[in-house]
């Protein structure tokens, strides 16, 4: 009987909730979580999907706040690529950029003052990639339109907000044949690609068990009156669950081989009291009238820890906490019946068997021997640009690279449904007392024949960057 309630939930296009009813209703009672009904197999399958190659990638950027400007500044040294417009409401912004980009050879036009100016830019016949880098409310209406006007997207984290949002970047995608990337630069970083290639190589054997987190202190940040927009960000703590879950969970999910061998089945979300944001607004509202109307507000909990449970029985554990002293952590753990590793805390560690961690010559062997070819390619270069690190270049260059020589993106539209699906889902398990609640198949069945990403870069790599 369970299984075929299971089913009949699915073809009714209820995958995604719980079994037992629960999720119909997300943490404010609304229903607006409920995805669209799709049955049978994908329209047209984005997994894998090259998309016909573009010389020169003509390109434009909306948001040019916190994370904008940075990849105006990255795009601008990579060759093949054309910055041809800028977006953002506020004028001191955009041209703070446009100036910034003098002498580079790129000459974009503006688009500033009103709100959907955007619009007006995805409009252009002269774009071939959107990069969108605005607060999270806009990321999927500004993605869905840019496809619908022939444009490739490229997403900050998360791609959006609800799980119907979600079905309509995988449904837009598929429909226009427009790549969505979600712009994941953890799945960019240094050991995660090591650890990525590893995994490849069968050195840790069959993984078992991922872990990821984002603990990071912001909330000084979050309360900043210049830090975000109009307190967007700050506003998005009225929700309760893992808000932010992509960072800790992209790595794993490609060693994974999520949506390409094994999907997520159901996940159970708890979080603890709030003990400091409401404390703090009500700190600041005293000294300043500015913060009234965030001290009667309730916050999420500090920390969410959110557990998933694959098809083939493996196990995620998220962590996400924003507003506590933590030293920053992704955690990043990959166990496997071979071996384990761990990013978190410094220095990562690799340990094979029941031997123990190995020491730092083993580690630099290994590192030698599995270090993965777009490393040994642009590594020393990412690091050179910069951007975390150098994991926010290797990102935009690999995007870049990959749409000039007609490859497959590393990350497709079901990874960006699926990952940001995580927030609305464990919003749905918390105010239901931590219920399960099922995880939708974006993919509808076809990661069973999907073949795991080609991040290490074996093909490609033929895009020069320019210092």
């Amino acid at each position: 009987m369970k299984q075929k309630r299971r089913e009949f939930l699915k073809a009714s296009g209820l995958a995604g909730l719980s079994m037992a009813g629960i999720g119909l209703l997300n943490a404010e009672g609304k229903s607006n979580d409920l995805p669209h009904s799709f049955v049978g197999p994908p329209k047209f399958n984005m997994s894998g999907f090259a998309a016909p190659k573009i010389a020169t990638v003509r390109i434009g950027f909306v948001g040019l706040g916190n994370r904008g400007p940075g990849a105006v500044n990255r795009m601008s040294k990579i060759d093949g690529v054309d910055i041809k417009a800028l977006c953002d409401l506020r004028p001191e912004k955009v041209n703070a950029v446009k100036k910034s980009l003098e002498g580079s050879g790129h000459n974009p036009e503006v688009y500033t003052g009103k709100e959907e100016e955007w619009k007006k830019m995805c409009d252009r016949s002269d774009l071939d990639l959107i990069y969108i880098a605005t607060p999270w409310s806009m990321h999927a209406p500004m993605a869905l339109y840019a496809m619908n006007q022939g444009k490739h997207v490229c997403i900050e984290v998360p791609a959006a907000k609800t799980v119907d949002e979600c079905w309509q970047l995988v449904e837009t995608s598929e429909k226009t044949r427009k790549h969505c990337m979600i712009l994941e630069n953890c799945c960019y970083d240094f050991f995660e690609l090591l650890t990525l290639n590893m995994s490849r190589q069968g050195l840790l054997g069959k993984i078992i068990h991922g872990e990821g987190a984002y603990n990071h202190d912001l909330l000084n940040q979050n309360f900043d009156k210049a830090a975000y927009y109009d307190m967007w960000r700050l506003k998005e703590n009225f929700r309760n669950g893992n808000l932010y879950p992509t960072h800790g969970l992209g790595p794993v999910a490609q060693v994974l081989d999520i949506n390409r061998g094994d999907r997520m089945d159901y996940l159970v979300a708890t979080s603890t009291a709030d003990f400091s944001m409401s404390a703090k607004a009500k700190e600041l509202a005293a000294k300043d009238d500015f913060y009234k109307g965030y001290a009667n507000k309730t916050y999420r909990g500090n920390m969410n820890v959110t557990t998933i449970r694959t098809e083939l029985g493996r196990t995620i554990m998220l962590q996400h906490d924003v507003s506590s002293p933590n030293i920053y952590s992704r955690i990043f753990k990959i166990s496997g019946t071979k071996g384990s590793v761990i990013k978190y805390p410094d220095p990562a560690r690799i340990a094979f068997g029941d031997e123990g961690w190995i020491d730092e010559v083993e580690y630099k062997k290994v590192e030698d021997q599995y270090q993965p070819p777009i490393i040994k390619r642009i590594g020393e270069l990412a690091k050179q640009v910069g951007g975390h690190g150098g994991m926010d270049f290797l990102m935009d260059w690999r995007t870049i690279d990959c749409l000039r020589n007609g490859l497959a993106l590393d990350i497709d539209v079901y990874d960006a449904a699926l990952w940001s699906a995580i927030a609305p889902l464990s919003e749905q398990s918390v105010a239901n007392r931590s219920k399960s609640i099922d995880i939708p198949d974006f993919t509808r069945g076809a990661w069973k024949t999907n073949k795991p990403v080609d991040i290490s870069m074996q093909t490609g790599g033929t895009t020069k960057v320019k210092l």
